[in-house]
């Protein structure tokens, strides 16, 4: 198991994907809280049972798996649902990426999350990193990824930590604001910084 582990977070439309899929071709053991959470509802899953038999068959899509826009739907309009939700699920999630992690081989692991500071997934972290750009790129490049109109992904952006919040949790931040190069020579660096504090970390531990 790497001794450091990385957390990355960001707002809707941000780059994390584009950012962990960099790290990832350098070697670095990525862990996705988003496929976690898919993971833990797959079909004949306690956990999608339990869902099931609270909200009943119409959250599912034809061939069993969680139909997740419906189920959003409904926990976006009612906050009491959302916490028995999350309540259910953020165990089951932290349980598998705590699994994943030990796995890791790499040097350091990224541990990328929407919901890192939002839930206590940040404790599984030794850094916070957040990848930033501003609100307004993040309203076009949402609607052109996801080919959504303007006032949904305005919806999204609400209901997530704001960002001067997310900003000012953060240990380090990645700005990506500018073009795929400049990205790539940042993560460069930061990648040969997270090696350092690896080894200095495992050094310690030893």
């Amino acid at each position: 198991m790497s001794t450091l582990i990385i957390g990355i977070t960001g707002g809707i439309g941000s780059g994390k994907t584009t950012v962990t899929d960099y790290l990832a071709s350098l070697g670095v053991t990525v862990c996705d809280a988003d496929q976690a959470a898919r993971v833990v509802v797959e079909p004949r899953t306690p956990a999608l049972q339990t869902i099931i038999d609270h909200f009943g068959e119409l959250i599912l899509q034809a061939d069993g798996y969680l139909d997740r826009r419906a189920l959003r739907h409904i926990i976006f309009n009612d906050p009491q649902e959302r916490r028995w939700l999350e309540a259910l699920l953020h165990p089951l999630i932290k349980e598998n990426i705590t699994i994943q992690l030990s796995q890791s081989e790499s040097p350091y692991s990224i541990l990328v999350s929407p919901l890192l500071l939002e839930t206590d997934q940040h404790t599984m972290v030794d850094q916070v990193v957040v990848v930033d750009i501003p609100v307004e790129l993040q309203v076009q490049r949402t609607m052109a990824r996801d080919r959504i109109e303007q006032s949904k992904v305005e919806a999204i952006l609400k209901a997530q930590t704001d960002r001067e919040t997310r900003l000012a949790k953060a240990d380090d931040v990645i700005e990506n604001s500018d073009s795929l190069e400049v990205l790539y020579q940042m993560l460069d660096q930061r990648h040969e910084t997270w090696l350092t504090l690896a080894a200095d970390k495992q050094g310690s531990a030893t």
